[in-house]
């Protein structure tokens, strides 16, 4: 008898020798949890449209600088040629009809430069016209060789102004915005990367639990055979064995879902075989919750995004005063111009002439619309800053609680930690005490449903404390392995 179990136990460790040589052969690609991260950044879907937003971003805050830099633009109209019938009065009074055909040609070379403090606007433009009238056969040039100006707004709406207040704003926002998407994206990565570890578990523990079902149906048969075991218990271990494999295929049909979905996200090919290997431990954070606070405060983009918000209620305000009260508008000129037959002598001693013209609005009545407008504005500023305080309290209390959860975490770590081991360990004495027939086949399969109950919560722990550690990295873009913000390392 002695002779057969040993036979038993032997051949079942060689079983799940093999088992475990055979799975090491078939990993195919071993990936870990900073690796799969890696190429999530790099090669997947979300990080290409993180990388686009940024990029977007980028090249706006490019066209808002560009508003303040000199323009440079050449218009002109060549040619407008036109043959019609018009009526000419004739010195005695009457009305003639006469066919006339003519060319109007005008070419425009302009520079102008946007004054961000005021408004306004200077510009100078070197502008030259032809007239052909092919009829008479005649041909007038008309130039301007050189017009400076300047148009102002009076006490008028002043966009430029409070674009240079926001666009900075929502620039530094933009690049919060995309550090915090990669931590997002490198917390989903992590949570696909422990579904697919999870059902890998699952699918070791479904395999070895076949193993040793096969290995103690095996050694129950011979006690069956001797009379050492009842009917009903030899029943029982082979219903046990049929429910493991029943499991097993399960477990192979979840994981091969996982991986599929695993392997979408970060970008690998489909069909390629994949392996996730189990963090050999996580990272030792001591983190203080006025410390994370802080970094919070100082590198999220709340810090630009309230700031911004504000000003654009702001805004509102001053367009709703500025477009709807007294409005008027400052333009003036001085060039040079000249008229002659030929080109050349259209630049030859030109006359100088001038233009000053200051236009205005004033609304007599309009039943308080522009009060109304005023008020609305006015009033959403008020619930702006209300908002922003509210989302500000909020967003500190999710920072504070991240760190407790990572402090609980931490704490749940351990003591899972500790439980699969144990739950390990006992099964191991519960199965040699079964073999001896000292126990029976109830309380080996308690045993091996606590082993497995606390491997599969020990891979939760796991898959909860580097979820919340990456969620609380995103909530402060600060990194607390190195001890800096994320925005240095960029």
């Amino acid at each position: 008898m002695k002779r057969t179990l040993l036979s038993s136990l032997l051949a079942t460790l060689v079983f799940l020798t093999h088992l475990a040589h055979a799975q090491q052969g078939n990993a195919g690609r071993l990936l870990t949890l900073q690796e799969t991260i890696d190429l999530a950044l790099t090669s997947s879907i979300a990080a290409k449209q993180t990388a686009t937003n940024k990029t977007s971003s980028y090249w706006q805050y490019r066209t808002f600088k560009a508003n303040y830099l000199p323009q440079l633009s050449l218009a002109g109209t060549v040619p407008n040629m036109s043959r019609s019938i018009i009526p000419v009065v004739q010195p005695d009074g009457t009305t003639d009809f006469r066919a006339v055909s003519i060319s109007n040609s005008e070419l425009a070379l302009s520079v102008s430069q946007a004054v961000g403090a005021t408004g306004g606007q200077f510009f100078i433009t070197s502008q030259s016209q032809r007239f052909d009238d092919f009829n008479q056969n005649q041909r007038r040039y008309n130039t301007f060789p050189a017009i400076i100006g300047f148009s102002q707004p009076v006490f008028g709406y002043n966009q430029l102004a409070w674009a240079k207040k926001i666009e900075p704003l929502r620039f530094e926002e933009a690049e919060r915005q995309y550090l915090e998407d990669r931590e997002n994206l490198a917390t989903t990565a992590t949570q696909r990367f422990f579904e697919v570890l999870l059902q890998q578990v699952n699918h070791d523990i479904a395999s070895k639990n076949v193993a040793n079902n096969q290995a103690l149906f095996k050694v129950a048969e011979e006690k069956y055979r001797l009379g050492r075991l009842s009917r009903n218990e030899l029943l029982q271990l082979k219903l046990s064995l049929m429910n493991a494999q029943l499991a097993q295929a399960e477990a192979s049909t979840e994981l091969k879902t996982a991986t599929m979905q695993f392997a979408a996200y970060v970008g690998l090919p489909q069909g390629e075989k994949i392996t996730v290997l189990a963090p050999e431990e996580a990272p030792v954070l001591l983190v203080d919750e006025q410390a994370a606070l802080d970094q919070a405060k100082q590198n999220r983009k709340e810090r630009f995004q309230n700031q911004r918000k504000v000003l654009q209620a702001q805004e509102d305000v001053a367009e709703a005063r500025g477009k709807g009260g007294f409005n008027a508008n400052l333009y003036a000129t001085f060039g040079l111009t000249k008229s002659a037959n030929n080109f050349t002598e259209s630049f030859t001693q030109p006359e100088n002439q001038q233009q000053v013209t200051l236009g205005f609005s004033v609304p007599l009545v309009d039943w308080g619309q522009q009060k109304g407008r005023v008020k609305t504005a006015q009033a959403q500023l008020q619930l702006t800053q209300y908002t922003v305080e509210q989302e500000q309290t909020a967003f500190e209390q999710s920072v504070l609680t991240q760190v407790n959860q990572i402090e609980l975490l931490k704490e749940r770590l351990r003591i899972t930690a500790a439980a699969d081991s144990i739950g390990q360990e006992r099964y191991d004495i519960t199965k040699a005490t079964f073999l001896v027939g000292r126990i029976s086949i109830t309380d080996l399969n308690i045993a091996l449903q606590e082993k497995d109950q606390a491997r599969r919560a020990f891979i939760s722990a796991l898959q909860d404390f580097w979820v919340a550690y990456y969620r609380l990295r995103a909530l402060t873009l600060y990194d607390f392995e190195r001890g800096q913000p994320l925005l240095a390392k960029e």
